[in-house]
């Protein structure tokens, strides 16, 4: 008698037709093989079930069970998902397959939670550094080992500051590759000289900008005059990089338009709110239900950059997709909980301060990823927001397909929303604050666009 949970095996016929689906999606062959063995695995995760009778929820369900599999890197999850939208879609041609949202659980391939500001700051300084150095062979690893006790001081003296995580990020990576650069000299002795001598390097050998250039001497500055209490003094004698007047580039209403067709699903309504409310990339994916205000219609943006809050306006043309997927979200916050799981990242200390509110709906994000996520240090696992990139691929992807030429990336929503209130003649104090710029000067790079020379003058080319 057959074992009823023996896993179908790919008859010779599929495999056939699976390998010139491989083909027309532009699989290298070397990477075939590969796809083969991940639809292996998910027909072995269907306990012998026939793959013909699953549902859009059992296709779901078994694509979850592999989300905390630690033998699963992020590439190897992505790599998954595409084999078997391949196998489903265009193999068996599964009716239920095609209402898989395949693009999020693709773009929740790289989680990155524990990378996270608002989870590595739960993390203490020497346990991120000890993560940085396992995961590292190079140099920087070696000088961070070598200098453990100095660089857990640095980062310690930066978040006693309030410094933003990402800037902790980007001067801790600055003083490591200052201790590379002084090989075997210890930073004390190494003094103003050596520190004049590595920011002429990063000019002449590595051809930075001058922003780069400045944020390494800022990194340096603070290391030596809050850690070592060695001021530097004035540094006057290096090369400085010369900064750049950067014009933002701008894509018209159409193009704009253009684009968000190319676009579908969670990432539609994402580039919608991007565009829609001038908000950071991040402070869009971080948003959470109680964010949103229907009733003022507005958004709340929490502790942005500079930890400043501001209201943004709530285009009513998303309204109603908003409000359907915050149902979505409560159903699969819902799932969770009966799983044991349904836990979110407060931010700061408010975990202690309300126990209980990591559970409720109002805090889980708006955009969650469809993979959970361990947390490395506290072992908790929690549904952490959609990763930057997911977003960001499919951005670029969508200007290509629209045939936009210009470099258009996330962050070009922002420079749009700015300039096409501007264009419509809003007061540039109001666009300032829909910003969260601090100096109305900032906002000023945006009027470029009210200074238009083909409109005034006419090319000699044309008389």
């Amino acid at each position: 008698m057959s074992n009823p949970y023996r896993p179908r095996a790919l008859t010779e016929c599929e495999l056939a037709e699976y390998e010139n689906c491989l083909t027309l999606e532009r699989v290298p062959s070397r990477q075939k093989r590969y796809f083969v063995a991940r639809v292996k695995q998910f027909i072995s995760a269907t306990n012998g079930r026939d793959v013909n009778t699953l549902g859009e929820q059992e296709i779901a369900g078994i694509l979850k069970s592999f989300c905390l599999r630690d033998e699963l890197l992020d590439w190897q999850f992505a790599q998954l998902v595409d084999a078997v939208r391949i196998y489903l879609v265009d193999v068996l041609k599964l009716r239920c397959a095609g209402e898989v949202d395949w693009a999020w659980w693709k773009a929740s391939a790289r989680m990155g939670a524990n990378d996270e500001a608002i989870t590595a700051r739960n993390s203490r300084p020497e346990e991120l550094l000890r993560r940085k150095v396992q995961r590292g062979s190079g140099a920087l690893a070696q000088a961070r080992r070598r200098h453990e006790e100095l660089i857990v001081r640095y980062v310690t003296e930066i978040r006693a500051r309030g410094y933003a995580y990402r800037t902790e990020e980007a001067y801790e990576q600055w003083v490591a590759r200052y201790l590379v650069f002084c090989k075997d000299t210890s930073p004390e002795q190494a003094g103003a000289d050596a520190v004049t001598r590595f920011l002429n390097e990063l000019v002449v050998s590595g051809n930075v900008s001058a922003s780069t250039q400045n944020q390494a001497l800022n990194a340096l500055v603070f290391l030596y005059k809050h850690v070592l209490s060695l001021p530097l003094g004035t540094l006057e004698n290096f090369a400085r990089s010369k900064r750049k007047k950067v014009v933002p580039v701008v894509m018209t209403r159409q193009e704009v338009k253009r684009l968000l067709a190319e676009l579908d699903g969670w990432q539609l309504q994402a580039a919608s709110l991007l565009y829609g409310t001038g908000m950071r990339l991040t402070e869009g994916l971080t948003l959470r239900i109680k964010d949103i205000d229907f009733e003022y219609g507005r958004i709340h943006v929490c502790q942005a950059k500079g930890k400043k809050d501001r209201f943004v306006p709530l285009p009513a043309r998303l309204v109603e997709g908003l409000r359907a997927r915050i149902d979505k979200v409560a159903a699969l916050h819902r799932q969770d909980l009966e799983a044991g799981h349904g836990e979110v990242l407060l931010p700061e200390a408010l975990a202690r301060k309300y126990p209980n509110a990591a559970r409720e709906p109002m805090w889980q994000f708006l955009f969650p990823s469809a993979r959970l996520s361990v947390d490395v240090r506290s072992g908790v696992i929690r549904r952490h927001h959609m990763h930057e990139s997911g977003l960001q691929r499919a951005v670029k992807r969508a200007a290509t397909r629209a045939g936009i030429t210009k470099r258009v990336g996330c962050h070009t929503f922002r420079h749009c929303f700015a300039t096409h209130l501007l264009e419509t003649c809003h007061d540039i104090r109001t666009v300032q604050e829909l910003l969260g710029h601090s100096d109305v000067s900032t906002t000023m790079i945006y009027t470029h666009v009210l200074n238009r020379p083909g409109i005034t003058v006419s090319s000699p080319l044309d008389l």
